[in-house]
């Protein structure tokens, strides 16, 4: 059967490498269904029902979200969950609608509450109070979760559909944003210690103490692990997870201080000069490291090194800096 696929959220950093890495597992150009945001609203009802009906796509990967590190998530709160609510509603329903059988929702480790034992397990969802300065996000990927597995439960053996759901940490590499303000932490400490350099700067001040610690993953192993879990087949992914509990971390299983993060980067753009902790800033949860021993039980690994991972991620911003002074 003729693959039509999906990728909604093609253009950024998470659904570029998810197209990256379904041509590469041998998928053809025609395969799939793209529209850019200036062609389809994905906040708007009636256009993503549209659009579904019209296309009837076959698989759907949901990677398209608004997304932001702890500046952007405590000024547009408003804009986060109803922004992320609409997106997911809309196409999860839609794709039911038009009679998709398969979709990968791509959550986020910000759905687990704030203090919680680590590393993170599936099992800890709800079961606590999130960190305030992404709540509003992090609600509206719980929801996601939900969506899925609530379709699956209602009409998963009428409609013979399979909704399931990842739950990725803090990813980075080709295609990230750089923005000096809204981008999340690596891709923001890039940025900044690029021009700290280039203007010699004697001092770079990182937001909070540098003491949270956390996990990151490069965007191409997440992509990996995302093709790999949509592909499993449904006995496989059954018997690795419950109905109301069906989501799947994917992490590297390590992880490290926003200081050590910090020097590395440094390290990496040749940045000389001094670290400074900006203790009126936030620090937002102390801990995030995801247990993905589930995902590592069903064959998946990761397999680029945060060393190697950064200097892919700053050549990447070089080219991506050069392109857009």
């Amino acid at each position: 059967m003729t693959q039509k696929i999906h990728i909604a959220g093609h253009q950024g950093m998470v659904g570029s490498a998810i197209h990256r890495q379904l041509l590469q597992s041998g998928h053809r150009a025609t395969d799939f269904i793209f529209r850019t945001h200036a062609e389809l609203d994905l906040t708007h009802q009636a256009a993503v029902h549209d659009f579904f009906q019209s296309q009837q796509p076959t698989q759907v990967y949901l990677a398209a979200a608004k997304v932001g590190g702890i500046y952007a998530n405590t000024t547009y709160p408003a804009d986060f969950i109803y922004d992320n609510l609409m997106i997911e509603a809309n196409i999860i329903h839609s794709a039911f609608k038009s009679g998709v059988k398969h979709l990968l929702f791509l959550g986020s480790s910000c759905i687990y509450p704030r203090d919680v034992a680590q590393p993170m397990s599936e099992s800890v969802l709800l079961t606590g109070r999130l960190e305030p300065t992404n709540e509003p996000y992090a609600i509206a990927k719980i929801a996601g979760i939900k969506l899925c597995e609530s379709y699956n439960r209602q009409y998963g053996d009428s409609h013979g559909i399979d909704y399931r759901s990842v739950m990725p940490t803090n990813l980075y590499g080709p295609g990230d944003n750089y923005h000096a303000e809204h981008s999340h932490v690596i891709p923001g400490l890039i940025r900044r210690f690029h021009e700290a350099k280039i203007h010699q700067q004697p001092t770079i001040r990182i937001w909070g103490s540098g003491k949270p610690r956390r996990e990151f993953l490069y965007v191409d192993d997440m992509a990996a692990a995302c093709v790999h879990v949509m592909n499993l087949d449904q006995a496989t992914y059954a018997a690795h997870t419950e109905p109301m509990l069906s989501h799947i971390n994917i992490g590297s299983g390590e992880d490290l201080t926003i200081r050590e993060l910090a020097e590395q980067i440094s390290r990496i753009i040749g940045y000389t000069g001094q670290i400074e902790c900006d203790l009126s800033k936030p620090d937002g949860t102390p801990r995030k490291l995801m247990d993905s021993r589930r995902l590592r039980a069903l064959g998946w690994q990761p397999n680029v090194r945060l060393e190697e991972g950064l200097q892919r991620a700053y050549a990447d911003f070089l080219t991506a800096d050069r392109q857009n002074p």
